[in-house]
């Protein structure tokens, strides 16, 4: 790095301002790769929550992957229109649908997670070997309670 653009030292030691680097890192990185398959987040999110938890309502869903209502119903169209997931109408209330993962939706997911785990390798590369997420974890189960 030059110095027209080195960060303020100030800056580089608020482990705010780390983690923003990194989740801007990662964000790019991880779009880019799902892009490959023409995936965003929201499909993989939505998949793997389906795929976890079986069967369930686009509201579940949106609680599961922490996503917006109309976020989920937008991303469940355009993977039911790929034939990745089935909506079907709820036998016991039928004003609700039931989303379901199909058998290519499961293909789908197993290459997403493919492409994820290229991306994890290259953004903890720079890490040393000794190094781990672990406390990435920790901060995760740490982080305060969000209020919708």
């Amino acid at each position: 790095m030059t110095s027209a653009d080195a960060r303020p030292a100030a800056l580089t030691r608020k482990p705010t301002w780390l983690i923003s680097e990194v989740s801007r890192v990662a964000h790019r990185l991880l779009t880019d790769k799902l892009a490959t398959a023409g995936s965003r987040g929201y499909d993989y999110r939505l998949l793997a929550a389906l795929q976890e938890f079986g069967p369930t309502s686009q509201a579940s869903l949106g609680r599961h992957t922490g996503m917006d209502r109309s976020d989920v119903v937008a991303s469940v169209n355009e993977l039911a229109g790929r034939g990745l997931v089935d909506r079907s109408p709820d036998p016991a209330d039928h004003r609700r649908n039931v989303i379901t993962i199909t058998p290519d939706g499961a293909a789908h997911l197993r290459r997403l997670e493919e492409l994820l785990a290229d991306v994890q390798d290259e953004l903890a590369a720079p890490l040393s070997p000794a190094s781990s997420w672990e406390p990435c974890s920790a901060c995760y189960e740490a982080k305060p309670k969000a209020t919708p």
